[in-house]
This record gives C-alpha cells, sequence and structure tokens, in this order.
C-alpha cells in the first residue's frame, strides 16, 4: 500500500495496512532543528557536523528530508507558498549555529542582528532597514513576534488596516503551487497537505504580521484578543472580507492543483488553553464559525480534500462546533489538556473527525520520561486512535528542543512496531 493510499484511507475511517505517519509535513507537526540534527546522527544518515536546513525560522524547524521521511516511515508531505513567516524564501543556504551548537544551514534571507543583551533580532523580508519583526531570546530555540503597534486611534480605525496581508493570490505562487504539486504527487508516494494561507482567522502567531515591514491595524497581540470583544464588529468585518478573498485564491489554487491534495490546513488559530477553552462555544459560533462553515462548505462541495483544524489546549467544548463548522481533522489532539481524555474522543468523536496527532504528550512523557515510558504511551494511544481508521500519528504539536534521542528513537520504532492492523 502506498503512503497516499494509506493517508486516504484513513481520513475515510477506513483501517489501511498500518497507521499513517506525519512528521513535517506541515508547521504544526514537525520538528525543531536540534532534535532533527540529533535523530539524523543517531540513525547514521549524516557524518558528525553535517548541518541541517531550517525550513521554518519562526519555529526554527529542521527538514525532514526524504532519506530522514523513508528511514521513519512518514507518509505525507507539506504544500505550501515559498515564502516562510518573516516573508522570505528558502533559497540561497549559508551556515549557521543555533544557541545549542548545531550547524545549520539557514536561507539567505535569514538576516538578524545580535541585541545588546544577547537575544537575536529578525527583520522582515531580511530587511536590515526597517524595525525587527521576531526576537530569538539569547539561549533559547525559537523566535518569538516583536509587535509594532503604532497608537490606535478609535475614531479613524479602517478595517482595510488589518486585511493588508489578505489578496489576491499572485501567478508567481500559483505556477509555484502547480509545479510543486505536480512534482510530490508523481516524484512521491506520500499524501499531499496543504496550507495555501489566508483562512486562519485570527490566527495571532500572524496577527502582528511578522513578514511584513510596516503593519498598520491592531497588531498588538493582548489588543487583538481585547478587540475580539470591545470591538468585536471591527474583527467581524475584518474576517467578513478575508473570508471572500480567501475562497477567491482556494477557487484559483484548486484550478491548478486539483485533487492532489489529500488535505488542506484552512485554520491555525488556538482556541484552547491547558485548563479549558478560553472563548465560549458562544463566542465561537459569534465570531468564528460562520466563516469556518464558509471555507468548509465551499472546499467539500468543489472539492475532495479534507479540512485540517490546528487548536492547541483544551477544546473540548468546542468539538461539537468544529464538527458542524465542517472540520475532517483535528490537530494537535492535546491529551494532556482537561477533558482531551483520549478513549472519551474516540467513542464520541471518532466516526467524525480525523485524530492527527495526540500520539505522545510532548509536554512530560516525551521529553522527560523514560523510553519504555514513552513506548507504552504511544502503545496506548495506538490502540485508542487507531481502530476503524480516522488516525493519523503524530506527536502533540511540533517535537521539542533538548526531547532525549533515545526517546524520539523510541517513539518512531514503537509506531514501526505496534502500528500494523489489526492493532494490538
Amino acid at each position: 500500500m502506498t503512503s497516499r493510499e494509506r493517508v486516504n484511507l484513513a481520513l475515510q475511517h477506513k483501517e489501511a495496512d498500518r497507521v499513517p505517519l506525519d512528521l513535517g509535513a506541515s508547521t504544526v507537526t514537525g520538528m525543531q532543528v536540534d532534535t532533527v540534527y540529533g535523530l539524523r546522527q543517531a540513525l547514521g544518515l549524516d557524518s558528525p557536523g553535517t548541518p541541517v536546513k531550517v525550513v521554518e525560522p519562526y519555529q526554527m524547524l529542521g527538514e525532514i528530508a526524504p532519506d530522514l521521511r523513508e528511514a521513519l516511515g512518514v507518509d505525507v508531505v507539506g504544500l505550501g507558498k515559498p515564502a516562510n513567516i518573516f516573508g522570505f524564501k528558502n533559497e540561497g543556504w549559508k551556515a549557521w549555529t543555533t544557541f545549542g551548537g548545531t550547524p545549520i544551514l539557514v536561507p539567505e534571507g535569514f538576516n538578524t542582528e545580535p541585541d545588546p543583551n544577547g537575544d537575536i533580532l529578525m527583520y522582515p523580508e531580511g530587511d536590515k532597514s526597517v524595525p525587527p519583526s521576531g526576537r530569538l531570546p539569547k539561549g533559547g530555540f525559537y523566535f518569538d513576534s516583536i509587535p509594532r503597534q503604532a497608537p490606535i486611534d478609535e475614531a479613524n480605525l479602517n478595517v482595510k488596516d488589518n486585511l493588508e496581508e489578505f489578496g489576491p493570490i499572485s501567478d508567481a505562487d500559483l505556477q509555484y503551487l502547480q509545479a510543486e504539486a505536480d512534482r510530490l504527487y508523481t516524484q512521491s508516494d506520500k499524501a499531499i497537505l496543504a496550507n495555501f494561507g489566508g483562512t486562519a482567522f485570527g490566527d495571532i502567531a500572524l496577527v502582528p504580521g511578522p513578514w511584513m515591514k510596516h503593519p498598520k491595524g491592531i497588531r498588538d497581540v493582548e489588543e487583538w484578543y481585547v478587540s475580539t470583544a470591545m470591538r468585536r464588529d471591527y474583527v467581524y468585518k475584518i474576517f467578513e472580507r478575508q473570508c471572500e478573498i480567501g475562497i477567491e485564491n482556494l477557487e484559483r489554487i484548486h484550478q491548478v492543483v486539483g485533487n492532489k491534495v489529500s488535505a488542506a490546513f484552512v485554520t491555525g488559530t488556538d482556541f484552547g488553553s491547558q485548563h479549558g477553552s478560553f472563548i465560549s462555544p458562544k463566542a465561537y459560533r459569534d465570531l468564528y464559525k460562520p466563516f469556518h462553515l464558509q471555507v468548509n462548505n465551499w472546499i467539500h462541495q468543489h472539492t475532495a480534500w479534507k479540512t485540517f483544524i490546528h487548536s492547541c489546549g483544551s477544546v473540548r467544548a468546542l468539538l461539537p462546533d468544529f464538527v458542524e463548522a465542517g472540520f475532517d481533522i483535528l490537530n494537535p489532539v492535546q491529551c494532556s489538556a482537561a477533558g482531551m481524555v483520549p478513549c472519551e474522543l474516540k467513542q464520541e468523536f471518532g466516526a467524525r473527525v480525523t485524530f492527527w496527532g495526540g500520539g505522545v504528550d510532548t509536554q512530560r512523557t516525551l521529553p522527560f520520561g523514560t523510553a519504555d515510558e514513552v513506548r507504552k504511551e504511544v502503545r496506548e494511544r495506538l490502540k485508542t486512535f487507531g481502530p476503524g481508521g480516522g488516525f493519523v500519528f503524530n506527536t502533540i504539536h511540533n517535537v521539542q528542543a533538548r526531547v532525549p534521542i533515545e526517546n524520539v528513537l523510541a517513539m518512531y520504532e514503537t509506531v514501526r512496531e505496534c502500528g500494523r492492523y489489526p492493532l494490538r
């Protein structure tokens, strides 16, 4: 069975030969570059000192190259626009070293400056003539956005300012997506998870616009969250126009990529905290659900793609609405959060939602447990989420830095050993 067949069966809630596996097909199912380096070394894929490419600089995610995918049995590849979250393309590679001492390669637009306190500053589109938009704390592993919020003039707030990043997809991006979809579909047997962008309403990682040189509108994280309640009509108008543009772009994208795509990443807006959802179901229904419905309905009516929602934390109270909004796939399935009990999730929603994630706890078990504890939890999650299909194995969000490599190896060894149907 090919990887594509395996994933597509899982998405149809059918059992394949084994549970499919994702690593690196999206920016929330990947692995931090220090850990990728350690894993490649442990598998004997590289000689010591061989650098690993950073393919997503905001979270410093390492490339899951074809040889690593094959070594682990990964079934999914990602498709997206050529520019990353800081606005430059992954091309023109140059040497760099992480705070952890890992040799890496970064794109030529990865232009940084040290802050006097030892932090590292990143610039939108790599342009140092404008204020920095990202900060890598001294000794840290990931960049944080630097809000560049201008003073807010309540009397002159303009919806267009928060729509600056949303517009018709360029011909260049369409050509890139068409060529890349063709390449991935014809030169591999992997399922394609696409992130075309533009349909994540209120994704807080995107609100500050780290790729924009001079972002206007409401761009501070706290101010944005306050605005969803205090300036609700303003935010709703943003979402209305964003939705129109997003669907217009999906129409053009589908014309060039067709149904080579198995699943489309619709939104990464987080609605959950560790202890519960941080908005009520009523608030979700009022502000977000109408637009999720429009996007998902268009996709289901015009394509064969399945729709993917990423929402961290405890989203148990919102899951019925996610299902009604038309989402086919839930990620990251944070089982360590309140109410996210694996067996209950599978029993109540397993016939309607594919769980893409939930394979092992990345807060405690994977980074701080023993290899045997990792194996035990992975076996339990396979047995819980796997029966009847509707499960793509992935960790709960990205594999983090400083995770013991023996634990990472134990995870993938257990998936290989215990992930075949019938599950035992």
